[in-house]
């Protein structure tokens, strides 16, 4: 098996407010792209749980209280030549301080044979 990394999978949490603008920050940044396709994502609504500290300077929520907040998760691929670049915009639009960023390698069908 011929194994290389070609393609992320990018998971972030935000209010559902943010959703659209945040969609169409990373696809503009060069994400979502399979394919002939462009813009393609998925999100999912969740509960999202949080305890800001002292030190933090929360979008929601207060201090040392633990937070419930519906969020959606918002997932999409993104070339590994873009990824520092769709990040840097994803957080320059995301309303939080501290957004949860997951990026997941991806494994291209034609590594198996």
């Amino acid at each position: 098996m011929n194994i290389s990394i070609n393609k992320v999978k990018i998971f972030v949490t935000i209010p559902p407010e943010n959703v659209e603008e945040i969609r169409k920050a990373v696809c503009e940044a060069g994400a979502g792209v399979i394919g002939d396709y462009t813009c393609c994502t998925s999100s999912t609504k969740s509960i999202g749980t949080f305890m800001p500290n002292d030190n933090a300077n929360p979008y929601i929520g207060k201090h040392n209280q633990l937070e419930f907040v519906e969020e959606e998760k918002l997932e999409f691929v993104c070339d590994i030549a873009q990824v520092r670049k769709v990040i840097s915009k994803l957080r320059e639009v995301h309303p939080y301080e501290e957004p949860a960023i997951d990026i997941v390698p991806l494994l291209d069908e034609s590594s198996f044979k």
